[in-house]
């Protein structure tokens, strides 16, 4: 009969290695720029992903719950009318992150987010002495 320390082994062995194959299995998906994923729509078009870019100046449509993102190269629009959990601070040069789906609307790309995350300025402004 196994002893109370040997029990005790046993399942935090078995806990341990259910808690690995987790992590395993369910490897968070990477943040994508949105050159990145501009760069070959297709692969992504879809599929459950996250993507970062800043928001172009003048494109928030707050009645429609849209607004553009871009890199150095591209843009797409970001549809966040069914997003279930968006942070305060939507602005214009803002650094966005989203999490959601990237479709094809006729011959454009959208990015229908699903999660809006943005940064936060306070924490990047300089000091300054008054």
């Amino acid at each position: 009969m196994l002893t109370h320390r040997q029990k005790l082994l046993v399942f935090g062995a078995i806990l341990t290695t259910l808690l690995g194959a987790t992590f395993l299995l369910e490897a968070p998906e990477p943040t994508r720029s949105v050159d990145v994923v501009m760069q070959s729509p297709g692969d992504y078009e879809g599929r459950e992903i996250a993507i970062r870019g800043e928001v172009l100046d003048g494109s928030i449509d707050e009645e429609n719950k849209t607004f553009i993102v871009h890199g150095d190269e591209w843009q797409l629009l970001i549809d966040y009318l069914m997003a279930s959990q968006t942070t305060g601070g939507l602005g214009d040069n803002r650094t966005v992150y989203a999490e959601g789906v990237l479709v094809k609307s006729g011959d454009s790309w959208a990015f229908e987010a699903k999660v809006i995350k943005t940064s936060c300025p306070s924490k990047y402004e300089e000091a300054t002495d008054e």
